[in-house]
């Protein structure tokens, strides 16, 4: 690759036009250094040149110890050129190396471009949250764009005394499918509602709409984002949302209004999902899901909350197998509670992986057991269908089946007397998530939430915390495994596990990663600086590995936790090790602060 082209792909030089790009390279001063050579000297001048490493490694040495190894796309010099202060660390080729020079006032000149200069004056966690965007699509904007650009009309009223008939016309003569209703506070009336209120029960046109209306209304800010007033319709089960402006009512969108993709939408499946009449039409579901996400990621949606709609759908898809599976089999003896835990219950899954679920039921009885077991059966297999493969560890409702008195001494045990092993594998039950049935798990609640007072708890938790490690070799290089890293098990693991620690300790009762480390460094109990470089690690982290299972999934290909690093441009190899560095730090960190040396 000739020395442009290679200047051009390395970030932050991608931010410069073609004439800046042009004054760099000839600018650039090509220098050989050979292994052992000391480049920088942590006693010596201010570094005159800020340096890319084109091929080759240097290491950061403190008073002889190395504290980081960086290769090549890598920048080092800059600190010292800013501050015009001897560099902080001695520089040292780690093998032979091939630097670009950048002098001094060429850099200098280069700062005044504000794109440039951000990577050097931002902090880790604003690069990372950054990184975890640089690709989206010209789509990016549809989901992000505020939701009030869909409205089309003015919003239409009519009175809470009006007739039925009167609100049937005045949607007929505005070609709209719903009114508000006048009134502290106001209401709406739709045509489902005149459907399954009014034909359905037998009333008639002079039927007063107050008899019938829905009241308070579910609204949003117009200024919301697009993918927001969808995730809110999923979550809210609603058609039609009024949007607001300073407190009054703008204008109503529909679910109609976000069927941009009609076959992708999260809301078509939806429909498609509640309409489910049987077990014949799940084979297709996992390859819908793929191809909403799909559409969701290249439209520039988070990745954390394309988890949470994904997670609206599968709960829809249970409580559609739950409720199939009770007309089979009559209702149930005993209330009940089907949960779900692990990512499911966090909300942090996006292609659909192994299933983690539970089922939970008030009184013991032989009859219980038999029906459940039945319950379960069903549900598991459909689930199957639809394409969630079984849990290899077993953790399905069709294993762990047991009355409420049953859970909360498993719960008790885990919290008071905790064994490692046990705890290791237990550790996913703390993030459960009730998705059907009408059991109160109020008790399962309670010794959650109370579980972060004890001591000997917290320093086994966070002990099953640092089981999984950033894939990092000596001198900090991310260490390849089998051709590639496991960015499950190398971070995402490691920062959903601290997460969870930090969260409980505080007694949060949030689930997801993201609410738990925000939860954490508001109270504290982790640094607040700490708390947002996880939350960015953990974003970049997502990206990179749903990005990554998308083509393996258009290739036709299983999509896995792992990637190749020689796929990742230098800046995202550069970003990931700075993300493991984080977590690796953090960890230390929590090692010592719950003494789980002693644990040995």
């Amino acid at each position: 690759m000739e020395i442009k082209e290679f200047v051009r792909t390395q970030h932050p030089f991608d931010c410069l036009n073609e004439s800046e790009l042009e004054q760099v390279v000839q600018s650039l001063e090509p220098a050989h250094f050979p292994r052992g050579r000391q480049i920088l000297a942590r006693s010596g001048p201010s570094s005159r040149y800020l340096y890319l490493i084109r091929q080759g490694a240097v290491r950061l040495e403190f008073e002889g110890q190395v504290v980081q190894v960086l290769e090549e796309g890598e920048l080092f010099g800059y600190p010292s050129v800013l501050s015009r202060q001897s560099p902080s660390f001695d520089v040292v080729a780690e093998e032979d190396t091939l630097t670009y020079q950048i002098p001094e006032h060429i850099f200098q000149q280069l700062l005044e471009r504000p794109p440039f200069a951000e990577f050097f004056l931002k902090g880790l966690s604003e690069r990372l949250q950054q990184a975890s965007s640089l690709e989206l699509s010209p789509l990016a904007g549809d989901m992000a764009t505020p939701v009030e650009a869909l409205i089309t009309r003015p919003p239409v009223f009519v009175s809470a005394e009006a007739s039925v008939a009167e609100a049937a016309r005045a949607m007929r003569q505005a070609w709209i499918s719903s009114v508000l209703v006048t009134g502290d506070p106001p209401g709406i009336i739709t045509d489902r509602d005149l459907r399954s209120r009014v034909l359905a029960e037998g009333l008639g046109p002079e039927t007063l709409v107050r008899q019938v209306m829905s009241r308070p209304l579910k609204t949003l800010p117009v200024d919301t984002p697009v993918y927001g007033a969808l995730l809110f319709m999923l979550q809210e089960h609603i058609h039609h949302l009024p949007l607001t402006r300073h407190g009054e009512i703008a204008g109503v969108i529909t679910d109609t209004d976000l069927l941009r993709h009609r076959t992708k939408s999260p809301l078509y499946l939806l429909k498609r999902v509640r309409r489910l009449a049987g077990e014949d039409n799940l084979a297709r579901h996992a390859l819908d899901i793929a191809g909403m996400v799909e559409a969701l990621f290249e439209g520039g949606l988070d990745v954390a909350q394309i988890g949470r709609i994904v997670a609206s759908l599968n709960d829809a898809l249970i409580k559609r197998l739950l409720t199939l599976a009770e007309e089979e089999l009559g209702p149930p003896p005993t209330p009940y509670a089907w949960i779900v835990f692990g990512s499911e219950g966090r909300q942090e899954q996006t292609l659909l992986t192994d299933q983690d679920n539970a089922l939970i039921y008030a009184e013991d009885s032989p009859i219980a057991q038999i029906y459940f077991e039945r319950l379960a059966q069903r549900v598991v297999t459909g689930l199957t269908q639809a394409g969630f493969p079984l849990c290899p560890g077993g953790y399905m409702a069709t294993h762990w089946r047991r009355p409420l008195q049953e859970w909360e001494q498993l719960f008790r045990t885990w919290v008071h007397t905790p064994e490692p092993q046990a705890l290791l594998e237990a550790a996913i039950f703390f993030d459960f998530r009730r998705v059907h049935g009408l059991l109160s798990l109020n008790s399962l609640e309670e010794i959650f939430l109370k579980a972060g007072e004890r001591g000997l708890f917290l320093a086994h938790l966070a002990r099953a915390a640092l089981g999984f490690q950033p894939p990092l070799g000596f001198f900090h290089r991310i260490r390849a495994e089998e051709g590639g890293v496991d960015l499950k098990k190398g971070g995402i693991a490691p920062i959903v596990g601290l997460a969870r620690l930090y969260a409980l300790e505080v007694g949060d009762p949030s689930r997801s990663t993201l609410a738990r480390l925000e939860a954490a460094g508001q109270a504290g109990t982790l640094s607040q600086n700490g708390a947002e470089i996880l939350a960015e690690a953990f974003r970049f982290i997502l990206h990179l590995r749903l990005r990554e299972q998308l083509r393996a999934y258009r290739r036709g290909d299983p999509p896995t936790n792992r990637v190749r690093l020689e796929q990742l441009s230098s800046l995202e190899r550069r970003h990931l090790k700075e993300a493991f560095l984080a977590v690796r730090e953090i960890q230390e960190l929590t090692a010592m602060r719950f003494h789980t040396e002693r644990l040995a």
